[in-house]
C-alpha cells in the first residue's frame, strides 16, 4: 500500500492526520487501530516528552497509520531527534516565509538534498532495514506538512508554497486568528480572505491542503473547498464522548 506521502503526491484521497496530545501509546495504537491515515504526535503543545513519543510511533507498528510528529519550532535539532525515534514525518510551526520552509524541506533530507545528521540507531528498525540501508530506504519517503498561521505567512504564502518538497499546507486556525487579531472569529472577513489566499496559492502549487474538522459538517465543508486532509485531537474527541455520556443521565 502507498505511505501517506504517496497517497498525498500521487492520489486524490481523502484521509484523516489525527493530532495525539495525550502522552499515550495506547492511546494512539487504539487511533491507528481504528483506521487513521496519519496520527501527529505533538510536542508542541501537547504534553508528550521524547520517550513519550517513542513509544507512541512504535505504536502504530502494524497498521497503515503514518506515525508523524509536530515539533515545538522549526529546528533541525529536533527535527533529527523525532525522525530517529521512527517519525514518518514531520509537522512544522509558525512557517513564515519561502526560507523557514526550504530550512523545514532540508531538514527531512540526508546530504547532499539536506542536512539531516546521520544516526537513525532506532528508526532502522521501526523502519524494517538495517542502519546502513535505512538512508536510502527513507530518504525522499517522509512528509513535511507546513503551518500556516501568521499574518506573515499569508502575505508569503505564494513563496511558501513555491518551495519544492512541501506536500501538505495546513491553515492553522487558532494561531492564524489570533495573529491577525481575531481569535477565534473564523467567520471573519479577513480570516475568510486569509484562508482563501492560502487555498488559492496552494492550489496554483499543487499543494493538498488540511484542516481540522470536529463534526461532519466541517468535514463536508472542507472537502467541498478541496481539502485533503481532516484533523481531529485525541484530547478533544475524548472530552466530547465524556460530555455526550452525561447528557445520558437525563433528569428525574
Amino acid at each position: 500500500m502507498a505511505n501517506f506521502k504517496q497517497r498525498l503526491n500521487q492520489t486524490n484521497d481523502k484521509m484523516t492526520a489525527h493530532i495525539c496530545t495525550i502522552p499515550s501509546a495506547t492511546v494512539t495504537q487504539a487511533m491507528a487501530a481504528a483506521g487513521a491515515d496519519a496520527v501527529i504526535i505533538d510536542m508542541e503543545h501537547g504534553a508528550v516528552d521524547y520517550a513519550s513519543a517513542h513509544a507512541m510511533i512504535a505504536a502504530t507498528q502494524g497498521t497503515n497509520c503514518a506515525p508523524l510528529v509536530r515539533v515545538a519550532e522549526n529546528d533541525p535539532v529536533q527535527v533529527k531527534r523525532v525522525l530517529d525515534l521512527g517519525a514518518q514525518g514531520v509537522c512544522f510551526p509558525m512557517i513564515r516565509n519561502a526560507d523557514d520552509a526550504r530550512k523545514a524541506v532540508a531538514s527531512l533530507h540526508y546530504p547532499p538534498k539536506g542536512n539531516r545528521g546521520f544516526g537513525p540507531f532506532i528508526a532502522h528498525s521501526a523502519a524494517g532495514v538495517s542502519l546502513l540501508d535505512y538512508k536510502d530506504a527513507v530518504d525522499g519517503t517522509l512528509t513535511c506538512i507546513l503551518l500556516v498561521e501568521t499574518a506573515d505567512a499569508i502575505e508569503n504564502i505564494d513563496e511558501i508554497a513555491a518551495v519544492p518538497g512541501i506536500d501538505l499546507l495546513v491553515p492553522a486556525q487558532f494561531d492564524l486568528s489570533t495573529d491577525l487579531g481575531i481569535s477565534g472569529q473564523f467567520d471573519h472577513p479577513d480570516f475568510q480572505a486569509a484562508l482563501a489566499k492560502v487555498e488559492k496559492a496552494a492550489a496554483k502549487a499543487g499543494i493538498p491542503l488540511g484542516n481540522v474538522a470536529l463534526a461532519p459538517e466541517q468535514a463536508a465543508g472542507l472537502f467541498a473547498r478541496g481539502y485533503r486532509v481532516i484533523a481531529g485531537f485525541d484530547l478533544l474527541w475524548l472530552k466530547a464522548k465524556t460530555a455526550e455520556t452525561q447528557s445520558w443521565l437525563g433528569t428525574e
